[in-house]
């Protein structure tokens, strides 16, 4: 008996296989649950220079996710025809994207509104994370749309702060590594940008996130440092009645990349003191 109550959970948890969706030039591919009747959607955004397959694969959030009940959604950003490294529009960055001015911010609000319609997924439960170029997008969208967004998760990537204010109280995950060559944490240029961009900071993202949020935060700290792998991590709450309302998890020495994602040989520091798809799923069923 036992045994079929393990092989029946199994069964209820497993995902449908995914699908890819066209709208116009543009495509999603999405992961459901069993039943994705009414379950919470995550728009998942690959970096610059990917595309939704690779995303898929190196973060493996779209198993973790379906899991916990979740539908994922990995849109496409765009590029040339036929172009498989593609872009988001995220005001300073990046790319074709960015020379092109394309709409993404009505591209997301498009997938959104298609899924819900299209497979039953409650379109009022968003969640938003991404990658690099993708965190810029998903903070952007999250700032300009905060009634659309339940809460939003950055990693290594910076939002305009130059040009977008956070319109609304949403809450925010932000995971950076202060050794990212790409996108500095302390903002500016990096060693190994692909961009001349001057990219905002940490700093002033938490800032524009906690901003709409008002006074009496507030803030604590704690280190985790359990392996030999060259990083520790500091995980910083900012919160307000009891609820935190941003994370910043820093992770000190740590370069560009998806902590617990595909190990990259040759790459910057990697930490596996934290799971990124662990640290953003725990942090949304925080904010239902």
């Amino acid at each position: 008996m036992r045994l079929i109550l393990i092989f029946l959970a199994f069964c209820l948890a497993a995902p449908v296989a995914a699908e890819t969706v066209r709208l116009g030039d543009r495509y999603y591919e999405i992961d459901l649950p069993a039943n994705p009747n009414g379950a919470p959607l995550i728009l998942a955004l690959h970096g610059g220079g990917g595309n939704p397959d690779q995303f898929a694969s190196s973060s493996g959030l779209g198993r973790d996710a379906v899991r916990k009940g979740y539908a994922v959604v990995f849109p496409a950003g765009s590029g040339r025809r036929g172009d498989k490294l593609l872009t988001w529009n995220a005001g300073y960055c990046c790319a074709y994207a960015q020379r092109q001015r394309v709409d993404d911010l009505a591209f997301l609000a498009e997938v959104i509104d298609d899924a819900a319609d299209r497979f039953g997924v409650d379109g009022s439960r968003v969640y938003l994370t991404g990658m690099s170029n993708g965190s810029m997008m998903s903070e952007t969208f999250a700032a300009r749309y905060p009634e659309r967004v339940r809460a939003v998760a950055g990693v290594a990537g910076t939002m305009d702060t130059g040009r977008y204010q956070v319109g609304g109280q949403v809450p925010a995950l932000i995971i950076h590594g202060t050794a990212d060559p790409m996108v500095p944490y302390e903002g500016g240029q990096g060693d190994s940008s692909l961009t001349r961009v001057d990219f905002a900071s940490v700093a002033s993202v938490v800032q524009a996130f906690l901003a709409p949020w008002g006074g009496g935060l507030s803030e604590t700290s704690r280190t985790i440092n359990r392996k030999d792998d060259g990083a520790s991590v500091v995980v910083t709450d900012y919160q307000k009645a009891g609820q935190t309302v941003l994370r910043l998890i820093t992770v000190e020495g740590g370069g560009h990349h998806w902590p617990g994602g595909r190990k990259l040989r040759g790459a910057d520091v990697q930490t596996q003191e934290i799971d990124a798809n662990a640290e953003l799923l725990r942090f949304f069923a925080q904010h239902p």
